[in-house]
């Protein structure tokens, strides 16, 4: 029998540490993603600190440690439905949040996810050449930090990672205190208008540039120029004058139709992925049902491809369908639109269960080029606040209902399906890295369901404590320390758009052309090169969705990572250069994310916004930052190269 069986996974000890680090990171992200719309990943922390508590422990192993990270990343991602919740009370829809329907709307969102992941699993991680640079990053922390201390390449291992580690951490904390700059980034006339450029001075934007490698990397830059030297430059040519302030009509421009013409290109960019993956996505399904009767016939499957059967998962799906239509129909109830609660619930049943697997499709997809923590969620979350708005604009056209019940209802059907995004964009991630410990994969998407159920309970309670401590911009009776939400404040707006016909759609239109445009030269490159050259659509989308400060990084870690794994192929021992090279980049990772789960502790605890700042920053602080980012980079890639050798 493989021995690869006889570790143990899914165990008590491992449920209950990935229960408690969930409580942490949940509260930490809900916290820092409505002060500042961003959220951090969880998987990479909870690897790190998984390591550090089953040492402790006999019999632990890299696939408890894996099972621990997947409970706890699962759990931190869901945070991310803050990004729509919010707008419910925004509005004034709500006066607080429901702790049993919050909880059911997060449960059950996560729960799909879940479910629509596993038969994407054949089609996007085992069957995909996709980077995963994330999940290739938990996976070398787990197998370095769970190998054998006496090996030599395993010693160098970890000393490459906890040195990255530590560097990325360092930066992390002068930025943090304003002694370093965090980010670079310049306003300038260009052309008929202006523009902005510049970057996060982010280490772990390198590490995931090396890890993803140029074809991404290239795609995102290409995406940068479009936005940001042709649309920007375009877009605030008529909007300049002597008298206005530069910044302003850049950053305005950018957040308000930039960012909207982005929406368009990976609307395209996204449904043609879901085309291109569709043939793989089926054979997944029938791999999937071909596994379930190769072991009801008791034969042997392989560990590696036991999936969570597919009946179970089929099930599992229609019958959520079941308390999400019960959500729905309740949603409604009180309202002027509750004359057509059935058949509206009928209509968004129906939704949720088709354009929820498409969006895990994509989600899953983007995770894989990118990664989870850089992935454009709000961008998913817009285009499922869109679709859900028309079809229930179509269907409610010509009746009495306020807008102001149908933004509401708009935001709670999407909030559903935006769960479905953020675990699906997760949980192929996390499954990348159990494929690489040779994890179970059903034992991993039990976790996956055991981690979603953790979050959604911690989530009602935080979010409605921090509407009670400082409630949200924009509010009545909102104070000085409320919350901005600014996702939330996003989506509502967007929705609200529609039903007041305030949308610009000629943006949205735009970018779909450009999708398109896009679309037909990777077909082209593709067939030209022999796929040796490719644009990925929704790369490009990325990079003019993304702030610059985020776009600029990516390529240049991936343009770093080039030359390293060059110099890498040369060596005595190729793999092993280009895994320390991997080990490196995944450092940079650990470090800052570690350091933003602390950060993000320390600003909850102390309900300040920068408690660590102790400097005023200045042009001396940006001057600091870019030497010590480059000095810090050039360190990193040096010792790595010496380890490698």
């Amino acid at each position: 029998m493989d021995n690869r069986t006889q570790l143990r996974e899914l165990t008590l000890r491992g449920i209950i540490i990935g229960g408690l680090i969930t409580l942490v990171f949940t509260a930490a992200n809900v916290y820092l993603g409505l002060k500042v719309g961003l959220t951090f990943a969880t998987s990479i922390p909870a690897a790190v600190i998984s390591m550090a508590v089953l040492r402790k422990f006999a019999g632990h192993n890299v696939k408890e440690n894996n099972i621990v990270q997947t409970i706890a990343s699962a759990a931190g991602t869901l945070s991310a439905i803050i990004f729509v919740l919010p707008g419910l009370v925004m509005i004034g829809y709500w006066q607080g949040f429901p702790f049993w329907t919050t909880m059911l709307v997060c449960a059950l969102g996560g729960i799909l996810g879940v479910m629509f992941s596993v038969p994407l699993r054949r089609a996007l991680v085992t069957g995909s050449d996709l980077p995963y640079p994330e999940g290739v990053a938990a996976a070398e922390v787990l197998r370095v930090g769970d190998g054998d201390p006496h090996n030599e390449e395993n010693v160098k291992g970890l000393r490459t990672i906890v040195v990255g580690g530590v560097v990325s951490a360092a930066y992390g904390l002068l930025a943090a205190m304003k002694a370093a700059a965090s980010e670079v980034a310049g306003v300038f006339k260009f052309g008929p208008g202006a523009t902005m450029i510049g970057g996060s001075l982010s280490l772990a934007l390198i590490g995931v540039g090396h890890l993803v490698g140029m074809t991404v990397g290239i795609a995102m830059l290409v995406g940068v120029v479009i936005s940001f030297f042709v649309l920007l430059p375009w877009r605030t040519s008529a909007l300049i004058d002597g008298s206005a302030d530069l910044a302003d009509i850049v950053s305005t421009t950018f957040s308000s139709e930039i960012r909207f013409i982005g929406v368009g290109t990976m609307a395209v960019a996204a449904l043609w992925t879901l085309i291109k993956i569709a043939g793989p996505v089926v054979k997944g399904v029938s791999a999937s049902l071909a596994s379930s009767r190769k072991r009801a016939a008791g034969n042997e499957v392989d560990v590696t491809e036991r999936d969570i059967p597919f009946p179970i998962v089929l099930g599992t799906i229609l019958v959520s369908m079941l308390p999400i239509g019960f959500l729905l129909w309740d949603f409604q109830q009180g309202t002027d639109i509750h004359e057509h609660a059935v058949s509206l619930t009928i209509i968004s049943v129906l939704f949720i269960l088709i354009v929820g697997l498409v969006i895990a499709s994509v989600c899953g997809y983007m995770a894989g080029l990118i990664g989870a923590s850089n992935s454009p969620i709000s961008s998913v979350g817009i285009i499922a606040v869109i679709t859900s708005a028309l079809l229930i604009a179509a269907f409610m056209a010509g009746t009495d209902a306020s807008a102001s019940s149908l933004v509401a209802y708009t935001l709670f059907t999407a909030a559903i399906v935006f769960g479905i995004a953020t675990i699906s964009n997760d949980n192929l991630q996390d499954l990348k890295t159990g494929q690489l410990v040779d994890a179970t994969p059903w034992k991993q998407q039990v976790a996956l369901v055991i981690g979603v159920i953790f979050g959604s309970l911690v989530i009602p309670p935080v979010l409605q404590l921090m509407l009670t401590a400082f409630g949200f911009q924009g509010m009545e009776g909102a104070g000085a320390d409320a919350l901005a939400a600014p996702q939330a404040v996003l989506m509502s707006s967007v929705a609200t758009g529609i039903f007041d016909d305030s949308l610009d759609w000629n943006l949205i239109f735009l970018g779909a052309a450009i999708g398109i445009t896009v679309i037909i030269i990777d077909e082209i490159l593709g067939v030209t090169t022999k796929k040796k050259y490719a644009l990925p659509p929704l790369a490009v989308g990325m990079g003019m969705y993304l702030p610059v400060s985020v776009t600029v990084m990516v390529p240049l870690g991936a343009i770093l990572g080039y030359f390293y794994n060059r110099w890498a192929s040369g060596q005595r021992n190729p793999e092993s250069a280009v895994r320390m090279g991997t080990l490196g980049a995944t450092g940079l990772i650990v470090g800052e994310s570690l350091f933003g789960v602390v950060n993000a502790g320390i600003i909850a605890a102390s309900q300040g916004e920068s408690p660590l700042e102790i400097f005023e920053g200045g042009t001396w602080s940006t001057v600091l930052g870019v030497v010590l980012f480059i000095a810090a980079i050039a360190f990193i890639y040096r010792r790595t190269a010496q380890s490698a050798k």
